[in-house]
């Protein structure tokens, strides 16, 4: 094995890693702020494999949001997130991408998606993702049921308590 593709294993592991972490910190922090107001009514159901494009179900209320999640390097450069086109099924259906810093602090956030009850936006004109590693002849496939999303599309969200009121409403 090559250096190179060593340090590419490593930082591919260390992001899937990081957006683990972030995930189960951000599901926490959800928890805990709907304690402080009285809301106990949330359940989280988490999705074993990526099927349906969604990496969680929070439901609030009989609301239920599917969300894809992203975790950046709060300074990465990174200009655009995979989107799985199968997220566009479900009503509830978002992406909540979330800078971090080195210590996985949230420090910023990212929002893709409609009101409570309506479908994620059409996704459908973005490009087609393609895979992280080559073939055997050095080309990356394209994954169909992939788009690339790009960061500007995404609603720039100040806090946790926003992000709060895009998935379930006031």
């Amino acid at each position: 094995m090559t250096m190179q593709k060593e340090l590419r294993d490593a930082h591919f592991r260390h992001s899937v890693l990081r957006e683990r972490i972030v995930e189960h910190l951000f599901v926490g922090q959800v928890m805990q702020a709907l304690w402080k107001g009285g809301l106990y009514d949330i359940e989280v159901l988490r999705a074993e494999f990526d099927t349906g494009g969604y990496d969680l179900v929070l439901t609030r209320n009989g609301q239920a949001r599917y969300i894809q999640f992203k975790a950046s390097l709060e300074n990465s450069r990174r200009r655009t997130v995979n989107v799985n086109a199968r997220l566009s099924s479900s009503p509830g259906g978002c992406v909540i991408w979330i800078g971090v810093d080195h210590d996985l602090d949230f420090r910023w956030f990212q929002w893709f998606g409609s009101r409570p009850g309506k479908k994620l936006p059409d996704i459908s004109a973005y490009p087609a993702a393609k895979h992280t590693r080559a073939n055997a002849q050095g080309i990356k496939g394209i994954r169909a049921d992939q788009r690339l999303v790009l960061k500007c599309d995404f609603v720039k969200v100040a806090a946790l308590e926003d992000v709060l009121s895009l998935l379930f409403g006031e």
